[in-house]
């Protein structure tokens, strides 16, 4: 090092970005131990600390001056509030690759082993990253039971955002009509309402505006790109859902690698007028068959819901039962609170005949 005070600056921000990095990974490993149970992950992150923990010495800390660093004093607005909790994993995974860039260079001029452990940790914090954001979106996928398929409406903010309210967790963007460039100000503006409330945003049938907007994945008609295509522009990160009618189709969705598959539809309905009911023994047969998370969709409403739940289903997706309400909220809160009851039903009926056995 040049001089005294050289060494003071490089020092100081060695020591500030160990800091950041490890409260970074913290927070990163709080969410995988508390969330999600993933002890493997969160002991990923735990080693991660250690290792950063080694290189943070006395020799670094003797050089803090937090009385004088101006940079105690600097925040921003978007540092004040996060919008979702996938929004908050981000930010910190941000803060964690930006710290480690800043260590592999400075610890150039201090000790190149460092700086060289802080790269390849870089590159393990990425795949992190990407092993986290697939398993929020999956483990949110699983608890939604209710899925909003949106139809082109003058109230279509006002209506998702009511539906959201209510505690709708996934939500998909269906729009056959317009022009690309109102459906990608429409998908845009859907996504970051569903984000604010925590919720999954699926784009309909189009692989590339799913990409623009960010979407947590996409929805796939059976005429639509294959599965293997899909998941190779829009990784493993996000989800891929498969429409289907049979069970042949269910069963080529689901070894494609679909993420989960619509089953139907079960009532004729005029969002799908081309097609005919695939009816309730459908519904039965994927209940007993059905290896990956399934909807039932089509004509189902707060009228015929007990019917397809006394089959077996476990989830529905609904267009005009919530679109076309006057109350969206209401009418959301009811379809949960009717989906919860009988999965709470069918766990102690599981629980009771495991005590038999």
């Amino acid at each position: 090092m040049n001089s005294k005070w050289q060494e003071s600056a490089i020092c100081r921000i060695l020591d500030a970005n160990l800091d950041r990095a490890r409260e970074g990974l913290r927070i990163i490993e709080e969410w995988y131990r508390f969330a999600l149970g993933n002890a493997p992950m969160a002991g990923e992150c735990k080693q991660m600390r250690q290792e950063l923990a080694s290189w943070h010495n006395q020799e670094l800390r003797q050089f803090r001056d937090t009385p004088r660093d101006p940079g105690t004093e600097l925040t921003h607005p978007a540092e004040e509030e996060r919008a979702s909790i996938e929004q908050l994993l981000q930010a910190n995974f941000c803060r964690i690759q930006e710290a480690l860039r800043v260590l592999e260079e400075y610890s150039k001029l201090y000790k190149p082993e460092m700086g060289a452990a802080c790269k390849q940790m870089r590159y393990r914090v990425y795949t992190l990253e990407s092993n986290l954001l697939s398993s929020y979106r999956h483990q949110l996928l699983k608890r939604s039971q209710l899925y909003l398929v949106t139809s082109a409406s003058e109230q279509l903010f006002a209506t998702v955002e009511a539906a959201l309210q209510g505690g709708l967790t996934l939500v998909q963007y269906r729009e056959k009509i317009a022009e690309d460039a109102l459906r990608l100000s429409y998908a845009q503006k859907l996504r970051q309402l569903c984000h604010h409330y925590g919720a999954l945003f699926i784009m309909n049938d189009r692989v590339d505006l799913a990409l623009a907007v960010d979407a947590d994945g996409v929805h796939l008609g059976q005429q639509d790109v294959p599965i293997a295509l899909a998941r190779q522009l829009l990784g493993s990160q996000r989800l891929i859902g498969r429409s289907t009618t049979n069970a042949d189709e269910m069963q080529r969705a689901i070894n494609e690698g679909a993420d989960y598959i619509g089953v139907g539809p079960v009532y004729e309905t005029p969002t799908k007028a081309d097609k005919p009911a695939a009816g309730i023994d459908y519904v039965k047969y994927a209940a007993q068959n059905a290896s990956i998370p399934w909807f039932a969709i089509g004509g189902i409403d707060t009228k015929n819901l007990n019917e397809v739940l006394n089959v077996g289903a476990q989830r529905v997706a609904v267009v005009r039962a919530i679109m076309q309400a006057e109350q969206p909220t209401l009418v959301t809160q009811y379809f949960i609170s009717q989906l919860a009851r009988v999965q709470t039903i069918r766990r102690l009926e599981a629980s009771i005949s495991q005590s038999h056995v």
